[in-house]
């Protein structure tokens, strides 16, 4: 079945003013995704004390790490059933959906149960300091309870994104966000459960957005990318075509999460108060990396669609605008950080000492964050067209193994956080400079993908 123009069809028109429709929702869609884990934040760190804090603080590159698995197998997902969507294939775009969802029902009963078994070796594993250790299983175990909600949450919404609607996940994370914080103020300020309150109260968000992106995709009457619950089914082509872009994706989220985990444990080395403002940065630093990733999203879409239409050129130019446009939006934000350091890590605690290293933290990196506009832009493009793989190598190398090098190398030699925060502007610069070689001289736009839709 080959659809007329549909809606959602971003292969003709306005590139900026497409790539902005796409990326204010999704901007909009991370931050309030983000705020799940910042309003658990915030309500331990005021209510509760700065070990509360440092336990919730502390799981933080686990949650990252699985929920970089997720995105990454939902961006195969985004890619597959974009380049269909833009070919105008209707039953492959059908087929495509019902083999995403069912295979994000499967990743997600499997991440529950490893997840809360090896939960305590993680953690103990990180050097999660002693005091913070307890909260910080019970919070992780119970966050994996919700694990299967959270997966069909991501992939629902990437279906979404991939025929041009980001706006419908906005709304479902409105929601979401507001039943956390609700909940979390219930659950810790009127309930004393503590971290326990935070924990429920993100799971059970989670369930709301999951169930809210199933009933939109049930109810989109006519459209190829209605959800039929009875037609759940592993189709082998779709299957083989998202393994073949979400793999890679999300092994390189993997290795960024492992070598986020170095980090931590290298954090962790310090004290309570460096682990607190670590986590209190990390809710600050936040705002910088869901800009970024909702512009990487977007130009997936974009390439997508444009791919399957054979719009070479109109990708290519895409590219272009979104790298301008991210150069400007990082700039501004980065001085912003800067200039605004202490009042803002401010509303994650008042302790003194932990605002002190927070801030000096920010000063140091909030300027570096220009040079990983690349990092996140070409793969994106680069994916869009199908292609994962080798971006997803050059990163590992350039980003996770440089930054091992350096953790393991150089930090011991030199013992400061200020040798641990240089590890990232190092392996972005060096990643960036590798990718853009790449995307300059390497054949990935040359190859049709022709077998994508037999």
């Amino acid at each position: 079945m080959r659809l007329a123009r549909p809606v959602g069809d971003i292969t003709q028109g306005v590139i900026w003013k497409q790539l902005l429709t796409l990326f204010v929702p999704l901007w909009f869609g991370t931050f309030f995704q983000q705020l799940y884990n910042t309003v658990d934040t915030v309500v331990v760190g005021r209510f509760v004390g700065k070990v509360a804090l440092a336990a919730v603080g502390s799981t933080g590159v686990i949650v990252n790490l699985t929920v970089g698995i997720f995105t990454g197998l939902a961006a195969g997902a985004v890619v597959v059933i974009a380049q269909r969507y833009g070919a105008r294939m209707g039953e492959e775009v059908h087929k495509s959906v019902h083999t995403a969802m069912l295979l994000s029902v499967i990743i997600g009963a499997v991440f529950m149960v490893a997840g809360f078994v090896l939960t305590p070796w993680a953690l103990r594993a990180m050097d999660t300091t002693a005091d913070a250790l307890p909260g910080a299983i019970l919070y992780q175990r119970v966050y994996f309870l919700g694990m299967i909600p959270n997966v069909i949450y991501n992939m629902g919404t990437g279906v979404l994104r991939a025929v041009g609607d980001s706006r419908r996940p906005l709304y479902f994370l409105i929601a979401a966000s507001l039943c956390n914080i609700v909940l979390d103020l219930l659950l810790v300020v009127v309930v004393p459960l503590g971290v326990l309150g935070v924990a429920i109260a993100t799971v059970a968000s989670q369930v709301l957005s999951a169930v809210l992106v199933v009933i939109s995709l049930m109810r989109s009457q006519g459209a190829p990318f209605q959800f039929f619950p009875s037609q759940l089914k592993l189709h082998r082509q779709p299957m083989s075509a998202i393994m073949k872009v979400g793999v890679p994706t999300a092994l390189q989220s993997v290795m960024y999460s492992a070598s986020n985990i170095v980090i931590q444990s290298c954090i962790n080395s310090f004290d309570t108060d460096a682990v607190a403002a670590w986590t209190a940065y990390g809710k600050m630093d936040i705002l910088f990396w869901m800009t970024i990733t909702a512009l990487s999203q977007a130009l997936t879409t974009f390439a997508g669609q444009n791919y399957g239409a054979g719009k070479y050129d109109r990708l290519k130019k895409s590219v272009k605008i979104s790298v301008g446009m991210s150069a400007i939006i990082t700039i501004a934000m980065s001085a912003f950080l800067v200039l605004l350091a202490r009042p803002i890590l401010s509303i994650f605690t008042p302790d003194p000492d932990v605002l002190e290293i927070g801030v000096e933290m920010v000063v140091f990196l909030a300027p570096c964050y220009v040079t990983y506009i690349l990092v996140e832009l070409l793969p994106g493009a680069i994916r869009g067209a199908g292609k994962s793989l080798v971006p997803m190598l050059i990163s590992v190398f350039g980003v996770c193994g440089l930054r091992l090098l350096w953790l393991f190398l150089v930090v011991p030699q030199y013992h400061t956080i200020d040798m641990v925060e240089a590890s990232y502007p190092i392996t972005w610069l060096t990643t960036s400079v590798a990718l853009l070689i790449y995307y300059k001289f390497g054949k990935w736009l040359k190859e049709p993908e022709a077998a994508l839709y037999r």
